[in-house]
């Protein structure tokens, strides 16, 4: 028999591409059905669907990009393809977890739930996963003086310079010295004023700024700059338990490609009691945070899909307080526990990797794990942990990392009362040093790793695991590529 619509391949790659395009139109195909929803609907229900309308139409997006791309002769890499598959499931998977914290009817999801969508894009990345085996994974000489496509030539000097508020083509201001005294209106008119497909530049000066900041797909390439991370700071207070769903209730959500922010804090003030806040939700790919503060309880950053990298950052929560599907790395940044609610403990990470293909996973390194002022003198009497497994494949590792008193000796924990994904995760630990870092009483999990080998380390560095000597110089952010 052939294929979907008579057609046949003849070459894996051939193969490859027909299943990208069978999903990319499945996906499609729910989108419409979904519409049909829009009537009647309740607050909380109406809220969950908004998610799974935007998230549903990403899949499509990304799934378009990878079929158009592999389809121009090879204009992507296998590795690009993977990324953006990965975060095609990933969307499906966050759509269905919002409806299931609104606790809205299944039935409302039916389409989504129903479709062969998630399994024919896990067919889509265990097929392309083939052809990245075949090839070296992306190492430390990458660097060759290519500059990603989102970086014009005359903007890359400009990127590289300290002086970057003095380029912005709008200034935010809280006491009313600039052009808008909202971040959000500021983004919008920097946007509406962009030349082509250039980078726009938005200097948000001192001041706290309450408002919940949303950066769609379409609105391109932005930077925003701050005066630092205690003097610029954007809050919001959105949570689960006051109706909104972990993603809707991001301070401020980016998902438009190669986002860069400076000098900034992002912050969710609904507090330890309400549940799931998120300060900073991205699915930007190619983005950087550099020298900003992320301050929350549970749920701080939501690095939900695609390629990011964190430097030189502060960040501040309880539980699963670094959590989400992207391939991420945090480098040289102090990660801080604060004091949870009476019975609670602490999880620094949930990783997100549903699919064993996903090329995805949280990779700290060269940083530094600390308990915040406030929570110092309650360490004795609650548990720290380096992450539990929020999905099946669920992938974290610590790289060069000081871990001070707080971590709990197992340094690992369960997903409530089970062995949920104890075997099939990879959590790893490789040269970590302090107080806190002994191995002797980790946990006996399969998926548990002393990592001791170079070369294993190497897979969640700057260079293999987000590709980022290939596009990091061009953002003028100092980096580690390797170990």
């Amino acid at each position: 028999m052939g294929g979907p619509h008579g057609y046949n391949p003849k070459r894996r790659e051939e193969f490859r591409n027909m299943a990208v395009k069978v999903a990319m139109e499945q996906a499609l195909s729910t989108y419409v059905n979904a519409q049909k929803y829009n009537n009647n609907l309740s607050k909380r229900a109406k809220a969950a669907w908004l998610d799974c309308q935007r998230l549903v139409n990403n899949t499509i997006s990304q799934l378009s990009s990878t079929f158009s791309g592999l389809n121009t002769n090879g204009s992507i890499t296998d590795f690009d393809a993977q990324t953006w598959l990965s975060t095609a499931l990933t969307n499906l998977q966050v759509c269905k977890t919002g409806s299931r914290e609104l606790k809205v009817s299944s039935t409302l999801f039916s389409d989504v739930a129903s479709s062969n969508v998630t399994e024919l894009i896990s067919n889509s990345l265990s097929i392309n996963g083939g052809f990245l085996d075949k090839q070296e994974t992306p190492n430390d000489d990458v660097v060759d003086g290519e500059f990603p496509s989102w970086v014009s030539k005359n903007k890359r000097k400009m990127l590289q310079d300290a002086a970057l508020a003095s380029q912005a083509i709008v200034v935010v201001a809280k006491d009313g010295s600039g052009k808008f005294t909202s971040v959000q209106k500021g983004i919008n008119y920097a946007v509406s004023k962009r030349v082509g497909s250039k980078r726009v530049i938005v200097y948000v000066k001192r001041g706290v700024y309450k408002e919940n900041v949303d950066i769609t797909s379409l609105m391109g390439k932005i930077t925003l700059v701050g005066d630092g991370l205690r003097y610029t700071i954007i809050t919001g207070s959105r949570s689960v338990k006051g109706g909104y769903t972990t993603y809707s209730s991001a301070t401020f959500g980016v998902e438009a490609a190669g986002f860069i922010a400076r000098g900034i804090t992002f912050r969710n003030t609904a507090g330890p009691k309400g549940a799931q806040a998120v300060a900073l939700r991205s699915s930007s790919d190619l983005s950087v945070f550099y020298a900003c503060g992320f301050e929350g309880y549970q749920d701080t950053v939501f690095a939900m899909a695609q390629r990011q990298f964190y430097k030189l950052c502060y960040i501040y929560g309880t539980i699963d307080f670094i959590f989400g599907n992207a391939a991420v790395v945090f480098q040289n940044c102090n990660i801080y526990a604060r004091k949870p609610l009476s019975g609670q403990s602490n999880v620094i990470t949930a990783q997100g990797r549903g699919d064993p293909n996903q090329n995805t996973g949280i990779s700290i390194h060269n940083s530094r794990v600390m308990a915040a002022p406030e929570f110092k003198t309650s360490i004795g009497s609650v548990g720290t942990y380096l992450g539990r497994p929020w999905q099946q494949y669920s992938r974290t590792v610590f790289l060069k990392t000081y871990f001070d008193t707080l971590v709990n000796p197992g340094g690992w924990l369960a997903w409530g009362n089970t062995n949920f994904a104890q075997s099939s995760c990879y959590y790893g630990e490789y040269k970590n040093f302090g107080p806190g870092s002994s191995t002797t009483k980790r946990v006996n999990w399969t998926g548990y790793h002393k990592i001791t080998d170079d070369n294993v380390a190497k897979r969640f560095t700057v260079a293999n695991l987000i590709a980022g000597a290939a596009w990091l110089p061009a953002t003028g952010v100092p980096f580690i590529s390797g170990l």
